[in-house]
């Protein structure tokens, strides 16, 4: 009898630290990387395509991306959960070199990962995305982009705006990674987000916990307004 006990007793020990590995390292997977320049695919150009001047207003194009990255942890085994979207929409306006204003849309109904479950927080008790279906940015101050990299050249500027989910607004800053190659722009950075700020309650349910905060990240790409 007194083994039995044990056994039952090692055999939940197995269950409940085990499951949880089992779970994240082979059913969950690996979290793609983060997003950067190095991480995101060059453009495909025209041999011989000629530059499109920088001033003007350049539009959201396709290959564009905008994730959540937050910590899940259960039963002690942690691992990084992602849900992303290419619904986005918007545009930046260059004078000279100066980008002078930026504002862009997320369409958040249509953010998923690879969990239906956790879709249907994301979407329900999380975000509440019936009632803020959308999250957007909003440039505040001009940013110099002066000097003018090289095409193909990596730069990196900042960036002051309004940056608004689950109806509620708040001032960011955020570092960006530029790179011009040809006639498309890419554009990548993040920033991190506490869940209260935007009055966002916490993601926790069930035995997996999260965090306070999160991160947001996002590659756009850009061509000229045609």
């Amino acid at each position: 009898m007194k083994k039995w006990i044990i056994g039952v007793i090692v055999l939940a020990v197995v269950i409940v630290v085990g499951g949880p590995f089992v779970y994240f390292q082979f059913i969950e997977g690996k979290a793609p990387p983060k997003l950067s320049i190095d991480t995101t695919a060059t453009p495909t150009t025209v041999a011989g395509e000629k530059s499109e001047p920088l001033a003007g207003t350049w539009k959201i194009k396709s290959g564009s991306i905008v994730r959540y990255r937050v910590k899940e942890t259960l039963f002690g085994q942690s691992a990084t959960a992602v849900g992303s979207t290419n619904t986005v929409t918007g545009s930046m306006t260059i004078v000279g070199t100066s980008m002078d204003r930026a504002a862009f849309t997320v369409d958040m109904t249509t953010v998923k990962s690879i969990r239906s479950q956790r879709d249907d927080q994301f979407q329900g008790r999380i975000m509440d995305t019936s009632d803020f279906p959308t999250g957007t940015f909003t440039l505040t101050s001009p940013v110099s982009l002066a000097p003018v990299p090289k095409d193909g050249a990596t730069a990196t500027y900042t960036a002051k705006g309004k940056l608004m989910l689950h109806g509620k607004s708040n001032d960011v800053t955020l570092t960006l990674q530029t790179r011009r190659t040809a006639n498309v722009i890419q554009v990548v950075g993040n920033t991190p987000i506490t869940f209260a700020d935007y009055g966002i309650g916490n993601p926790s349910g069930g035995p997996a916990s999260v965090g306070d905060s999160g991160t947001l990240e996002f590659t756009l790409q850009l061509s000229p307004s045609t």
